[in-house]
């Protein structure tokens, strides 16, 4: 399993290896010995399922009181995803990274993205639908949830729009009504 640095620190790609022959092949995508040496969380307690139609942006969500950890992955279709570090005390704070996930990378390659606590996330489908899969490592918390809005001036977030041709992305109305990075609640220090 190769662990990918990214952008911004904490935020890591995992690329696990891939065994396959005439029939198909076969991978671990999640393995607790593997993750625990690699400094990376092994205890997941709830895995969310989405499917979404191109042009859906969800996010951006973080949760205050019990934050979560999430490893994304794309079971279907492409989505363009984005993390944004709301760490006070991190070097990266504010500042945010995008990562095109398919469910096998144009080299071939599986790859799922570890989101830390502390981070908002959010996706936006490219493709005519997606599945999109992910393990938190707490609890859905209703009282704790929060949402940045998705086009903050401050964060200027470079979302591929191009994609949409010329449709504006479908945003819930729960995150049409979320604050702006300035105004935002954000996780304690």
């Amino acid at each position: 399993m190769l662990i990918l640095n990214t952008t911004l620190t904490d935020v890591k790609l995992i690329q696990p290896k891939r065994f396959g022959d005439s029939r198909g092949w076969f991978t671990e995508i999640f393995n607790q010995s593997s993750f625990t040496e690699a400094g990376l969380p092994s205890s997941f307690v709830q895995d969310n399922q989405s499917f979404s139609t191109k042009g859906v942006l969800r996010g951006l969500h973080y949760q205050l009181g019990k934050p979560q950890g999430k490893l994304v992955r794309v079971l279907s279709g492409h989505i363009w995803d984005v993390a944004v570090d709301l760490r006070r005390n991190s070097p990266d704070f504010g500042k945010w990274a995008g990562f095109h996930l398919k469910p096998l990378t144009d080299e071939g390659e599986i790859q799922s993205l570890w989101i830390p606590e502390g981070f908002a996330h959010g996706f936006l489908v490219l493709s005519e639908t997606a599945e999109v899969l992910y393990k938190t490592t707490n609890l859905y918390y209703p009282q704790g949830e929060r949402s940045i809005l998705w086009d903050d001036a401050t964060l200027n977030i470079a979302w591929p729009l191009e994609a949409l041709n010329g449709t504006a992305p479908s945003v819930s109305a729960k995150d049409a009504q979320g604050k702006l990075f300035l105004e935002a609640e954000l996780p304690p220090v």
